[in-house]
């Protein structure tokens, strides 16, 4: 503010010099603003600026007023840092003067209605209403009928409306109410804004109304609003109210940031004017203001790309109810825990009826909010959106390509006294299962197959295809006898299946009597879980280091609707007549130690065990 006031002083030490215009200029500039402008805030250390002016000789031997207005703009938007002050000069500037409504003949206030608003009905029963001026409530009482025959008629009964604001650059403080309340319920009345005024140092409270004429467009219906950076004045506060009371979309460009109200003022006795704003908004709701800053949309495009953003945004919402039913019945249906499902889908319903979903405005944003309340609701990471694309490889993979996604998806080691290690990050889905399973026998499987003991790190592994959980838990028994490994709950079919040991197997065995242990974390998920929790509970293996992350048995994909949406519904659990199952809970170890210390921690207790031997 310091070196602001420097550049209003230089503006103001003129006064005993002869000049081409008044010395007093200055100071009844700076009086205009004093007494009017909206934030007196700004204005503190003003008056001792002007007191403490000395002589100037060059501001005010400016000869062109036009010049001179210039700079005298940009000392005072120097010091305010508003942009919104100007100060012109303008000899035959005449104050321009509505004439009274009743004046003016009715086919002329009919025209005035076509010229002012632009209405139609788009396809899909969309209403288009385009503003370029907002009446205030005086006016549009006196000519309502009008309004209402020309206008709201034709809106009224349609599916949705977008709101054009792109032009509207003049309004009435008084149409704000007007406007916001014909898309708000007649009850509760609503805070819409707070104005202050500061000329009579004032504060007045802008509510909706409780009566309106002809019927209000509701709240139910989709509302888009168009703004353009052109966007400014008392149409800025219509759209930054009904932004914040969640009634509409904001659809375009960032508004001009201009004011509620600005009044151009004479100063003294010259043909200099002040255009200043006079009073400021204050929204209830955010506690902030628009003005300067302008109006941030909620889907940023440009101006003139906007209507079709709109009319997509409609579109998309218009199918929203039915996928978001659609995906409530999936999960009711499928999801492997039938009383969480059909609580979850319930209560996703009731989202939907109570308007959670009518300010979604993309398919990402679907997307992202059905996922996130399916989580919240069933307690379940893994039920979400999925872009229903298996991870496979291609059925002509080559013999090479596929040793060479052995070689880096399994890491092997042989540590002191013959103790095996083996490390896997997902148990993978293959589509040439008997090719594969010999290469792995060969790249892998017989590296670690001979070893005394064996160390299976599962930190990392994320999950992947149950599938191969059967065979691989096979290879840690004897081929004797047939073992149920768990029994698995399918919820769609409504069966218990069993999850047996396979009799035939490619490679060697390792057998039920050397050591195995397997090493676990926070990041160990889905179908590692499942083969964790099997050798733990059959005894097999001892587990060391973290609790697992309690994910889920891989889930299905699920086509919502005739949509593009798939969802990830875990169809399946561990049978929970042995106690609690493992989803939703994770697999405590038998030995807890942090994971990044649980291999050295493995090697000791086995080294410990061997030594002991000799």
């Amino acid at each position: 503010m310091t070196q602001a006031l420097v550049v209003l002083v230089s503006l103001l030490a003129f006064s005993n010099v002869l000049y081409a215009f008044s010395p007093t200029l200055i100071r009844d500039m700076a009086k205009v603003l004093m007494d009017n402008y909206c934030s007196p805030e700004k204005l503190a250390g003003m008056e001792e600026a002007i007191d403490a002016a000395s002589s100037n000789t060059e501001i005010l031997a400016i000869e062109d007023p036009t010049v001179l207005a210039t700079v005298l703009t940009d000392g005072v938007k120097s010091t305010l840092r508003d942009p919104r002050v100007k100060v012109t000069y303008e000899p035959d500037y005449v104050p321009e003067v509505l004439p009274a409504i009743p004046d003016i003949p009715p086919e002329q206030l009919a025209a005035v209605v076509k010229d002012t608003v632009n209405v139609e009905v788009l396809e899909d029963n969309i209403a288009y209403l385009k503003i370029q001026h907002i009446i205030g409530e005086e006016v549009a009482q006196k000519i309502g009928s009008l309004l209402l025959e020309h206008v709201w008629s034709k809106v009224l009964p349609t599916s949705a409306m977008i709101l054009d604001l792109r032009y509207a650059v003049t309004g009435e403080m008084s149409g704000i109410p007007y406007i916001v309340s014909y898309y708000t319920d007649a009850e509760p009345l609503i805070h819409i804004d707070s104005i202050y005024d500061r000329p009579s140092d004032s504060t007045s409270e802008l509510w909706s109304m409780p009566t309106l004429l002809g019927t209000r467009y509701g709240t139910s219906k989709p509302l888009i609003i168009l703004t353009s950076k052109n966007t400014i004045g008392v149409a800025e506060d219509v759209a930054y109210s009904l932004k914040n009371l969640k009634r509409a979309t904001i659809v375009g460009e960032k508004t001009a940031g201009g004011s509620v109200k600005i009044d151009k003022i004479k100063v003294g006795d010259t043909d200099f004017y002040v255009s200043v704003p006079v009073a400021k908004s204050t929204n209830p709701i955010t506690g902030k203001s628009w003005e300067v800053k302008g109006v941030t949309p909620d889907v940023r495009v440009d101006a003139e790309d906007a209507m079709d953003a709109a009319i997509a945004i409609i579109k998309l919402r218009a199918e929203i109810p039915m996928t978001v039913k659609a995906a409530a019945s999936l999960v009711a249906t499928n999801y492997a825990f039938e009383s969480i499902g059909v609580d979850v889908a319930e209560k996703l319903e009731a989202l939907l009826n109570s308007s959670e979903y009518s300010m979604v405005s993309s398919k990402k944003q679907l997307k992202e909010k059905l996922s996130a309340d399916l989580a919240k609701l069933s307690g379940d990471n893994c039920l979400k959106i999925t872009d229903n694309s298996p991870t496979m490889l291609p059925m002509d993979a080559s013999p090479e390509m596929l040793i060479e996604l052995i070689k880096v998806s399994f890491q092997t080691d042989v540590f002191e006294n013959n103790i095996g290690y083996l490390r896997f990050d997902m148990f993978g889905e293959f589509n040439q299962i008997v090719v594969v399973a010999q290469i792995i026998v060969e790249q892998v499987w017989n590296k670690v197959v001979d070893t005394d003991a064996l160390i299976i790190d599962l930190r990392n592994n994320a999950g992947g295809s149950i599938n191969p959980i059967a065979g691989f838990c096979s290879y840690f028994f004897d081929a004797d006898r047939e073992i149920v490994l768990d029994k698995l709950y399918d919820r769609p079919s409504g069966t218990m299946k069993d999850l047996v040991t396979l009799q035939e197997l490619t490679g060697r065995r390792y057998g039920s009597k050397k050591i195995l242990l397997i090493l676990t974390s926070g990041a160990t998920a889905g179908a590692a879980e499942e083969f964790v929790y099997i050798m733990k509970n059959l005894g097999r293996a001892m587990i060391v280091g973290e609790p697992t992350s309690g994910s889920c048995q891989p889930p299905n994909p699920f086509q919502v609707g005739d949509s593009d949406i798939f969802l990830a519904i875990p169809t399946t659990h561990s049978d929970t007549a042995q106690g609690l199952a493992w989803e939703g809970t994770g697999i405590a170890p038998h030995i807890p130690v942090p994971a990044d210390t649980a291999l050295d921690t493995a090697k000791g207790i086995l080294n410990k065990h061997f030594s002991g031997q000799k």
